[in-house]
């Protein structure tokens, strides 16, 4: 028998008992398996590929189960030399103790610790004034623009490569449950950053001289200490940097676990094996490639449309609520992160772990992820039931007791107070609201008492004479807004509850789904090509869209002394709620016209072919692999 010397791949040299019938399988039955020396994996092969070969009338010559000059350890090397399998540690140093480190458990510990501290914002409060000035401080703009493009291009990897890298160190139907791990633990980033932000922004800018100026947290010139937050961040993050490169390339047992799996990327010619990544030459194609498979492109446009709700209501949804259920600014803030957050990162983890319960196929992943958007858009007509009619207004949608014109504030019970438009500190009196204790037209405060309570207000009709020695028996008017009627939040709060955790349930399914229909080379690419169309047509056009859509709501606009228009003090409720709900399924019917187009389009590879990543070369074409078989055959 003549040496293999014609193998030019020792990944095409089958060890397996199955050989035989591998020679005399048609083309399209052909299966290409990585070279694999692991005595339990050849025991797992089916029984009946286990199964004697009946004689056939002339007998086929005898191969070789590896080329005669080569070992089975070299071939064993060989099949893993691709992985790099390390241990945990830096050069030389690889502690004993630290290697229970070295697991996909580990690695997700250290992935959710990271993503905790990824671009929470702090924002700050600042002064305005009639007068327009330039300042050399303007400049720091293109500081603050330069750190965010720092944070994005640092933060992004972590989510592209640390990703792929999960999906590359466990099984198949295990990584879902990890990934949706990993993605839930990056929602809580923002709920910490949120709360530190407001603590640290009760200290002044300048921790020196706080407690010595004479500016206080209610004036319009003070500014928070949003620097620390910063500060913090980068501390945790570097403190988390230095063990997270202590991980090798490969974690033990990757390449075992390559081998056990088999391809599900989407069969067309943009899916073609090309070996990309070799060069910085190669990313033209390597980009060129992943925009032509239609699959992918659908299944980030689904995405892209799905952050543009997400982000949107994450913004939105506390002035939603504090103007239909009449709440203060903060506790509506408070109620909307105890619905976003833990809803998001529990729809994370419930979509990675259904995924991995039940080992769904590329395919049947998208169909989840399509059924779970469809409860979410069925369930997004809850804000047509929460809407509430605007409480009477005293100049917007109520007279003053039968004066003055609606949409005019000034009447002739305050027309002499000279009220200013650019203070707006609502009051209650008699079931009206009133912009200000001064639009009220009230003279005689009683500060002592919480909340702070008026009496003597030309504008509310009084009943009795207050006087001074009464102030303590009655008042007419009260700080805040008038109680609302409407008593239908703590059912909207379950129900879009619910919908925040079928629309996260779809988030991991999805990047499960981009991972499986690309070419195993193309993850991490894929993943980042994902995140940049995500972000420009998605995260960052949402609050925009949504910003605009409500302000079209807007009755009653804020107006400075200076005469310019800012914030928005009162919103048409039901209006609102329509709008809100418009926006909703118009980006939801696109999500799932999107991910059902991928289901459609999605060609999986043919069930008879079984196509491993052990080896990078042994994802071949059948007719390649049977070329070679037949050359092994003439050889021998």
């Amino acid at each position: 028998m003549k040496s293999a010397k014609g193998i030019e791949n020792l990944a095409f040299v089958p060890s397996s008992p199955d050989i035989l019938r591998r020679l005399s399988a048609s083309p399209s039955q052909i299966e290409v398996s990585a070279l694999s020396s692991d005595p339990q994996r050849e025991n797992s092969q089916p029984q009946e590929l286990q199964k004697p070969q009946e004689p056939q009338k002339s007998p086929e010559p005898s191969l070789p189960s590896a080329p005669p000059n080569v070992s089975e350890e070299k071939l064993r090397s060989l099949s893993l030399s691709e992985f790099e399998e390390g241990s945990y540690g830096w050069r030389n140093f690889h502690p004993q103790c630290l290697q229970r480190c070295n697991t996909p458990g580990g690695f997700l510990l250290h992935y959710c610790l990271l993503a905790v501290t990824q671009d929470t914002c702090v924002t700050t409060r600042n002064s305005t004034s009639c007068t327009s000035s330039t300042s050399s401080l303007s400049n720091y703009l293109y500081v603050f623009i330069l750190g965010q493009l720092l944070l994005g291009a640092g933060g992004t990897p972590l989510y592209t490569l640390g990703t792929a890298f999960l999906d590359d160190s466990v099984p198949t139907h295990k990584s879902s449950l990890y990934i949706g791990t990993g993605y839930a633990m990056s929602i809580l980033g923002p709920a910490i950053g949120y709360v530190l932000g407001g603590q640290l922004l009760t200290i002044y800018i300048d921790v020196a001289m706080g407690e010595s100026t004479d500016v206080t947290e209610d004036d319009p010139r003070w500014l928070g200490a949003w620097w620390i937050g910063f500060l913090l961040s980068w501390i945790f993050a570097w403190s988390l940097i230095i063990p997270f490169s202590c991980f090798p390339k490969h974690l033990p047992g990757t390449a075992e676990i390559q081998a056990g799996k088999t391809s599900q990327a989407h069969q067309s010619n943009s899916n073609a094996d090309v070996k990309f990544g070799k060069s910085i030459k190669d990313f033209p194609a390597a980009l060129k490639n992943l925009m032509k498979n239609a699959v992918f492109m659908c299944l980030v446009l689904s995405t892209s449309s799905e952050a543009l709700i997400t982000t949107g209501f994450a913004t939105f949804l506390p002035k939603f609520i504090e103007n239909q259920f009449g709440l203060t600014s903060s506790f509506a803030a408070t109620l909307g992160g105890a619905v976003l957050i833990p809803g998001a990162a529990l729809g994370q983890i419930l979509g990675g772990f259904l995924v991995s319960k039940f080992r769904m196929t590329c395919k049947n992943t998208m169909k989840f992820a399509l059924f779970t958007s469809g409860v979410a858009l069925t369930l997004s007509f809850v804000f047509m039931y929460a809407k509430c009619e605007n409480e009477p207004f005293a100049g917007v949608s109520e007279s003053y007791n039968g004066t003055g014109e609606l949409g005019n504030l000034i009447a002739p019970c305050n027309a002499n107070c000279n009220c200013s438009r650019s203070y707006y500190y609502p009051v209650c009196g008699d079931g009206v609201q009133y912009f200000s204790p001064c639009f009220a037209g009230c003279s005689n405060p009683v500060a002592h008492r919480k909340p702070k309570v008026y009496y003597n207000c030309s504008c509310i009709e009084r009943k009795t004479e207050i006087t001074s020695t009464a102030e303590t028996f009655g008042f007419e008017a009260k700080a805040g807004k008038c109680e609302t009627h409407c008593a239908k939040l703590p059912i909207f709060l379950c129900i879009f509850f619910i919908v925040i955790i079928f629309t996260f349930m779809a988030g991991t399914p999805i990047t499960v789904s981009i991972l499986r229909c690309v070419n195993h080379r193309q993850r991490s690419l894929a993943l980042g090509i994902q995140f940049m169309v995500l972000r420009l047509l998605g995260t960052i056009p949402g609050p925009i869209i949504f910003g605009f859509t409500i302000d079209s709501t807007c009755i009653l606009w804020d107006i400075n002394d200076c005469g310019i228009k800012g914030a928005c003090w009162i919103y048409d409720n039901i209006k609102m709620a329509h709008m809100l709900v418009a926006i909703s399924v118009t980006c939801k019917v696109i999500t799932m016209f999107f991910n059902g187009f991928a289901i459609f389009l999605y060609k999986p590879p043919p069930s008879a072919t079984d196509v491993s990543f052990h080896k990078e070369n042994a994802v071949v074409t059948n007719v390649l692999a049977e070329q070679d078989l037949n050359k092994i055959v003439k050889e021998g």
